[in-house]
């Protein structure tokens, strides 16, 4: 052999012997995507960051575990997108998680995205969790794929209209929505439970989830005379609501549902926030089976408070991930079965679906705001945490 020809047959064995390697260590880690949808950029990002954080966290907290699945390790990549809380782009962005071979999705955050997005992945056979959309329409579409691990706005609704008039003695109520999924959903549902409890709604107005002047409406609501007003829509409205109510010298109680129980809302609204009234599904984060604990390693990672619903993220992805475990498959099509049937202690309740994809025994609380901070009035309904 010519001298020629060592250095290129030496070359040639050694990157045989490299490939050799890389691929044996590829077949012994599966990456497994998981899918993320939330608005990341707009009004609403806080609370999409909020979602993606608590996402982020579990998938660390699961990759750190070193989990196996079907006799190998798995590594799980979070695939996160922006839905700018539009039903257009969900449905754009739930395609492409789709092509992106996402095993599962958690998502979306609001229900007007959730709902049209559902389909796209029950197309798809790809199991949906949200942690946030509340809208009753989003599991009573007939997918299979749809779950979601909060009570819903039935529960919730019922809980705000109830309380209203049981305990705030409200008698004339005015509503507004902002004609979403989400908003209008809850705020049928609170007028249906507020209506039975006693209550006259004397008025029903419109806005949008675009809008922040809301001097017109609020002048037509004064003009009825409501010893209460409940707002159906998201904190980016509520808080400059809750400005111009205190500006118009409105003499009322004013009441949202979960989409106004955040620190953003305190921060928007300023000193008009005092004594305003929301609710939260599932019980405070103090009561939570190590809800003080993952609010500490959340603000120290994040270096900001929680939001809202970053705890039910972190569910969510855990309760994807063990139904993995249990079915010993991260193929959709084999999981999808062990889910709708799972029982998982996690943080925020122990979760177990009914045949709509619903969390079983869902609990609200409701919340007033007390010194600059929400605090916790009484929490209805629901099992005990774990």
């Amino acid at each position: 052999m010519s001298l020629r020809f060592i250095p290129l047959l030496f070359a040639a064995l050694l990157l045989s012997a490299c490939g050799k390697s890389a691929t044996d260590q590829a077949s012994d880690q599966l990456t497994v995507r998981i899918g993320a949808a939330a608005p990341l950029t707009g009004p609403q990002a806080h609370l999409g960051k909020d979602n993606e954080n608590g996402t982020r966290m579990a998938i660390e907290d699961a990759n750190a575990k070193g989990i196996s699945i079907g006799g190998r390790k798995v590594h799980f990549e979070l695939v996160s997108e922006d839905d700018q809380a539009d039903p257009k782009t969900a449905t754009i962005v739930a395609q492409k998680l789709v092509d992106d071979n996402v095993s599962g999705v958690i998502g979306h955050l609001n229900s007007g995205t959730t709902i049209p997005a559902a389909k796209i992945y029950s197309d798809n056979g790809i199991p949906q969790i949200s942690p946030s959309a509340t809208a009753v329409a989003y599991t009573h579409q007939g997918f299979r794929t749809a779950f979601r691990v909060m009570a819903n706005d039935a529960q919730q609704g019922h809980a705000l209209g109830v309380y209203a008039v049981k305990n705030l003695g409200a008698k004339r109520i005015a509503v507004i929505d902002d004609r979403t999924a989400y908003g209008q959903g809850l705020a049928d549902e609170f007028i249906r439970a507020a209506t039975a409890a006693g209550a006259e709604i004397v008025s029903h107005e419109y806005t949008s989830d675009k809008s922040v002047d809301f001097t017109a409406v609020l002048t037509a609501v004064k003009a009825k005379q409501p010893d209460l007003l409940f707002y159906g829509g998201m904190d980016a409205q509520g808080g400059p609501m809750a400005r111009q109510i205190r500006a118009l010298s409105l003499n009322a109680k004013f009441m949202m549902g979960d989409g106004g129980r955040t620190p953003e809302f305190i921060k928007l609204a300023g000193d008009a926030a005092q004594s305003v009234y929301a609710s939260l599904p599932g019980v405070p984060l103090e009561k939570m089976a190590g809800g003080t604990e993952f609010s500490r390693r959340y603000e120290t990672e994040f270096k900001q408070p929680i939001q809202l619903y970053a705890p039910y993220c972190y569910d969510a992805v855990n309760v994807m991930i063990a139904a993995m475990q249990k079915a010993n498959s991260t193929d959709p099509a084999k999981y999808l079965p062990t889910l709708a049937n799972i029982t998982h202690d996690g943080i925020t309740a122990k979760i177990q679906f009914d045949g709509n994809g619903d969390l079983k025994g869902g609990a609200v609380t409701l919340y007033q705001v007390q010194q600059g901070q929400w605090q916790p009035l009484e929490t209805i309904g629901g099992a005990a945490t774990p």
